[in-house]
This record gives structure tokens, C-alpha cells and sequence, in this order.
């Protein structure tokens, strides 16, 4: 499924910016300032600063067509990798194009460490990042807050998603006890705390990820990801594998203690059940990807639901069907090909390490997404 809804950009007026309380949408002379619910707003792309801190911090927030201000709709904040910025991440993920097929907001902010490249950033994950940089959490709650307020946004339908670094960024943002999302996606970045090695096994920190409540958890990997790799290894900031840390994600959860696999041609999804507050894990590993965001090359299925037909959609829009469904039964599944028999699981949550796999040979995919130098 492919879409070509593109938002048009607001340009110099359509800044906005937060100076001493005041919150200004830079919209046309005939449409009305946002005050949350009650209030349209003119659709499009926007820039936003605010203060946060001493640190003035930059934002693009995109709203659809169909907003009214009168119906509350849904958020989801989109969190850029090293050495890039919301508008490469925006053009990466392509939220913009589902929040406009489907009626929701997208926001996504920048780092405040500078990044490698010009005019890119980086994030300052607490507990990870040596660099100096500002307080990330506070910047997340500060932008928070003045969308919720400014903008008519379901509470109860505020989601995230973060890719590489700001996948870590967003692991330990809701490890700090942070329970603004009702659901996070992970693209080659899923942490469960920082790691440590304990008898010569890496693990996660238990005391550095102790969220405020069960979050739902979608998170994409691939086998070819020499960046973060799923099996383990890599940079300090990284060293335990995939499994592990959506192994610690099942046991803070209350999940069951074992992963039930499904085998497709060109992906595993490993799935969570008996979760608590019907919250559910969900991991993708897919065999010919590498560190870029799984986009359009890559297609996982939907199954029917009612009236739908069983569709496929790229990794945004399968992450998308998952905050939707997040409370309630998952309708998703990959194409498969050769399902593992009952008794074959993945590695116990108590057994910790990567664990043995139930997996069969994988058709490589020719069109698979290409290396991103972007961490």
C-alpha cells in the first residue's frame, strides 16, 4: 500500500514559538488561534520553538486535513536518530502521510546535542549519553503539554515512536516512569535500561528501567543491523541483544514468560501474551534488513477484521494498526510460510541471553531497505 498525501509547508509566518507562557500557531489572518478543543486550525506542517530550561528547543508538528478542533484525535510523537533531525525523520517514517490518511497529529522533536553532520542532533539519553546536553525528559513533557493544551488531543490516545537513537531516547524516557504513551514503536533502538555485565553475560540495569505503569511494545529489528545489532554486541550504549531487552519489557509487563513465533519468508514476529492492563510485546526481526526504517520494500500482514480484507502495509502503518489496537486483541500477523510447531519458543524471560530461536530459512528480499548511516 503506498500513499502520495504530502502536507503543504507553512512557511515564515507559520512559525510559532512559546515566549514567557504565550503560545503562538502561525496560521493565515483568517483562520482562528488553536485553544484546544473548540477551536480549527488550518492543516499543514509547523514549526515550533519553545523554552525548556535554559534551552531553546525546536519541534515540527504536522496537523491533517480533517482536524476540526471539536473531535478529539489521537498524537504521536516521532523520534528522530543521531545525526538527523525531525524533518529527515518525518521523511524517513513518513507519519505525516498516515496521520493525514488517518485523522491524527504528529509531532516530532529535536535532540539537543548537536549531531555529526550539519544541522542535525542527537539526543541526550539519560544514563547513557557522556555528552552535555539539555534535560530530553523535560523537553518531551514540556512539548507534551503545550500540544495537549493547544491542540483537541485524546489523552488516552498519545503514542510514540523512535528510530535508533530515538528509540534508546524513548526506551528510557518510559523507563524513568514517564507513563505519557499508551504505546511505543521501536525501530532498530529497543532498550529496557542501561546495560551492565553480570558473570560475563551483558544484561539490562534493572534498577535503570522502572516504568510507572504496562506500556505496549511493537518493535522492529533486523538480522543485518551491524549498528545496533539484535544478537548483541556493539557499542557501550548497546551490548545485550534484542531478545533481551523484549524479554525485560514481558517481565515488566506481567506477561507470560515465553514468546510464541511465527516464521514468515522474510520475518519472525515474536509475540507477548497474558500482559497486564491488555497491553501486549510484539517483535519483528526481519532477515534482510539492516539499520534502516523498514519502509515501503518491507510489507507485513494484516488480517481480516470484519469487513477488511487482509491487506499488507509497510512498518508505519503496522505500527499504527498496533496503537490502535493497543487495549484490545492484535488483528496482525506476518505472511507465513512455515509456522514452528507449539512446542518450538522462544527463550524463557527468566532464562535471559538471546535464547535458541525457532526460525527456518529466509528468502533474501532484493529490494530491502538500504544501510543509514543515521544512529
Amino acid at each position: 500500500m503506498t500513499t502520495s498525501t504530502v502536507f503543504p509547508l507553512v512557511r515564515a509566518r507559520g512559525i510559532s514559538r512559546v515566549v514567557a507562557g504565550l503560545f503562538l500557531f502561525g496560521l493565515s489572518s483568517a483562520a482562528a488561534q488553536a485553544a484546544g478543543c473548540g477551536e480549527p486550525v488550518q492543516p499543514g506542517h509547523y514549526s515550533l520553538s519553545f523554552q525548556s530550561g535554559d534551552v531553546e528547543r525546536e519541534a515540527i508538528y504536522v496537523i491533517p486535513s480533517s482536524y476540526t478542533g471539536k473531535k478529539k484525535v489521537p498524537l504521536v510523537l516521532d523520534f528522530h536518530g543521531s545525526n538527523s533531525n525531525p524533518k529527515v525523520q518525518l521523511g524517513r517514517s513518513h507519519w505525516n502521510e498516515v496521520a493525514e490518511r488517518e485523522g491524527f497529529v504528529v509531532m516530532a522533536l529535536a535532540g539537543s546535542l548537536k549531531g555529526g553532520l550539519p544541522n542535525t542532533y542527537a539526543w541526550n539519553v539519560p544514563g547513557v549519553t557522556a555528552g552535555e546536553g539539555a534535560d530530553e525528559s523535560a523537553a518531551i513533557r514540556e512539548a507534551l503539554k503545550i500540544v495537549e493544551e493547544k491542540l483537541c488531543i485524546d489523552a488516552t490516545k498519545v503514542y510514540a515512536s523512535g528510530y535508533s537513537g530515538g528509540g534508546r531516547m524513548l526506551s528510557q524516557y518510559i523507563c524513568n516512569g514517564f507513563g505519557d504513551f499508551a504505546a511505543a514503536g521501536f525501530v532498530m533502538g529497543l532498550r529496557a535500561g542501561t546495560p551492565v555485565e553480570e558473570n560475563g553475560v551483558w544484561q539490562p540495569r534493572r534498577e535503570s528501567c522502572q516504568p510507572s505503569r504496562p506500556v505496549s511494545i511493537i518493535a522492529f529489528s533486523g538480522k543485518k543491523d551491524h549498528v545496533n545489532p539484535f544478537e548483541g554486541g556493539g557499542r557501550a550504549y548497546w551490548r545485550y541483544g534484542g531478545e533481551v531487552a523484549l524479554n525485560r519489557w514481558a517481565e515488566l509487563n506481567g506477561c507470560d514468560t515465553r514468546a510464541s513465533l511465527e516464521t514468515g519468508e522474510n520475518a519472525d514476529v515474536a509475540t507477548y501474551a497474558g500482559c497486564r492492563a491488555s497491553t501486549s510485546v510484539v517483535s519483528y526481526v526481519i532477515a534482510s534488513a539492516d539499520h534502516a526504517w523498514p519502509a515501503r520494500t518491507v510489507r507485513f500482514r494484516l488480517a481480516s477484521n470484519g469487513d477488511k480484507a487482509i491487506r499488507e502495509v509497510d512498518a508505519t502503518d503496522r505500527m499504527w494498526e498496533f496503537f490502535k489496537a493497543s487495549g484490545g486483541e492484535m488483528i496482525a500477523t506476518v505472511a507465513v510460510d512455515a509456522a514452528c510447531s507449539d512446542k518450538q519458543k522462544t527463550a524463557a524471560i527468566s532464562d535471559g541471553g538471546q535464547g535458541i530461536r525457532c526460525t527456518r530459512t529466509s528468502k533474501p528480499d532484493s529490494n530491502a531497505p538500504s544501510v543509514s548511516d543515521d544512529l
